[in-house]
């Protein structure tokens, strides 16, 4: 054995050292939606399925998924839902906001924006910044088809800038069993129901991978008094699960690099992350 060889195992175990243990031989049980590409599909194609393999991997453990389509109930039924032993159906959702109040959270593994996505060939080629939306001629500004959500910051931003009547009502929860947000929306631009929409990072990515390189014009939102677009994404646990918080936190502090490589290629934006706020439970 060579002595690279030896110390490229020493590492090796060194790295596996510093993971905490929450059980031996346990499984690595992930909550998904097994529609909702660009994160999980149950085809396991989604950036979520692609991360949870690489921990499943560095644990040794094998992946089992409890598949639940992701509208409000989730987390209750999922995360937090208990089994006849006195168990959890699973333990782990990979991509929650940080922060988030449902469930416990990780360090961020990586922080991105909303994204004004713009047809090309609909006349709106010439627009380079979101701010002139709201300054074209009235007779432009009329022929507007742009998609707006029941929630989020989108219709907040459309609402500020006088640009509700162009907007086109969409849920922000399909309740479809066949496509989910990203998938009408990008069937809808292709159709020409809208040329454009203000769209969450990951899904702007979708849409903007199932169509041929340069089909639109993305334009990142940037966040302003009263409506933030950039947000930070980590994964979640059960509240008081804080051995499993741990090694999750350890195994995103060594894999962050790849982490972002597997994010990033599906054509989602990334920002720095912002540093977090500290917490007593996080020590």
């Amino acid at each position: 054995m060579t002595q690279y060889s030896r110390a490229a195992i020493a590492c090796l175990l060194c790295a596996t050292a510093l993971i905490p243990k929450v059980q031996a031989g346990e499984k690595f049980r992930v909550c998904a939606d097994p529609l909702h590409p660009p994160y999980s599909t149950k085809e396991l194609t989604g950036y979520e399925n692609k991360i949870a393999a690489l921990f499943a991997r560095q644990l040794g453990q094998e992946i089992e998924y409890t598949w639940l389509p992701e509208r409000i109930g989730f987390i209750r039924n999922t995360l937090k839902a208990e089994t006849d032993d006195g168990g959890y159906k699973c333990d782990v959702v990979m991509g929650v906001p940080a922060g988030y109040d449902l469930t416990e959270t990780t360090k961020p593994y990586f922080h991105s924006t909303y994204v004004l996505l713009i047809a090309k060939g609909r006349g709106w080629d010439d627009i380079s910044a979101p701010s002139q939306l709201a300054n074209l001629p009235l007779q432009r500004q009329e022929s507007l088809k742009i998609a707006m959500f029941d929630r989020g910051p989108g219709t907040e931003w459309l609402q500020q800038n006088g640009l509700l009547d162009q907007g086109v009502p969409y849920q922000s929860m399909t309740g479809d069993s066949e496509h989910n947000v990203a998938m009408q929306i990008e069937q809808d631009l292709r159709k020409g129901i809208i040329d454009m929409v203000i769209l969450w990072g990951p899904m702007a990515g979708y849409v903007q991978a199932q169509s041929p390189k340069d089909s639109y014009i993305a334009l990142p939102m940037t966040s302003a008094p009263g409506i933030k677009f950039e947000f930070s994404i980590a994964m979640g646990v059960r509240q008081g699960d804080n051995d499993r918080k741990q090694q999750l936190n350890t195994l995103i502090e060594q894999n962050l690099t790849e982490i972002q490589k597997i994010v990033a290629s599906y054509g989602i934006p990334i920002l720095p992350i912002p540093e977090q706020p500290s917490r007593q439970d996080d020590d």
